[in-house]
């Protein structure tokens, strides 16, 4: 009986989420207060439990837009309402960061929450000539910011041309081996793919086989991933963003 119960645990290890949950410590964190964030939004996609997360994500003070969205989003998606970090949610004003902007919208869907007409409007004006966005005001765009905004304006309902425009930079950003990089010529990645993936599938649009296929060619044995062919590299932030594709589950998470 304790052979059969090790091997059980060694088979639920080797999944992603085993080995995201494997990396959590006592107090629910996985590392800081983002990657912790991170952990819980890819252990929720999978359906996994997220253990202590909540609790330990409950007891951080973020200090920046992007933190504060990020962890309220986590929150909200592991079933603990930030009502603490509603207002400053609520409160945000577009300024230089787009990511800011993007991740504000998404951690109020998440949290069930209006969102104000002028956080869409500025993430609409923030599209590149190029159809993409990038994390800065008037930077050059990526196929990660882009996948994340397209997440952003499908949950508000937004359809048509910034979409479809959105779509067609992120294909531009996919490799012969099925895997997406982040700017061109750069070479796949595995958030990338994960990134795109998402994005296409909120925008109600097939990712295809390929871009799954390069996932599972970057999985190692232990159930992390690589971060691609070259180099493994932060497996546990990797493979939390890894979750949702797998899941074929964009941000917000549907939740129960």
């Amino acid at each position: 009986m304790k052979l059969m119960a090790a091997l059980a645990a060694a088979t639920a290890l080797a999944t992603p989420a085993g080995y995201v949950q494997s990396q959590q410590r006592d107090d629910g964190r996985f590392g800081d207060p983002q990657l912790s964030a991170w952990a819980t939004l890819g252990l929720v996609a999978a359906g996994a439990e997220t253990g202590r997360a909540a609790e330990y994500l409950a007891r951080q003070q973020p200090e920046t837009a992007t933190d504060v969205a990020l962890i309220a989003m986590a929150r909200a998606a592991a079933g603990d309402h930030p009502f603490d970090l509603l207002p400053r949610l609520r409160s945000h004003r577009p300024g230089k960061l787009v990511n800011a902007t993007i991740w504000t919208i998404l951690a109020l869907r998440q949290a069930k929450e209006p969102v104000a007409p002028a956080l869409v409007k500025a993430l609409r004006d923030a599209q590149r000539p190029t159809g993409g966005w990038s994390w800065l005001q008037g930077g050059a765009p990526d196929a990660n910011d882009t996948a994340a905004a397209i997440q952003a304006l499908s949950a508000v309902g937004v359809r048509g041309p910034p979409i479809e425009r959105g779509i067609a930079f992120l294909r531009r950003h996919q490799n012969r081996d099925g895997g997406f990089e982040l700017t061109l010529g750069r070479g796949s990645d595995t958030q990338s793919t994960a990134w795109a993936i998402q994005g296409l599938l909120a925008a109600g649009r097939a990712p295809g086989g390929p871009a799954f296929r390069y996932l599972s060619r970057m999985r190692r044995s232990d159930g992390s991933f690589r971060y691609n062919a070259r180099y493994v590299t932060t497996p546990l932030w990797v493979t939390a963003q890894v979750l949702p594709a797998l899941a074929r589950k964009p941000y917000p998470l549907a939740t129960g």
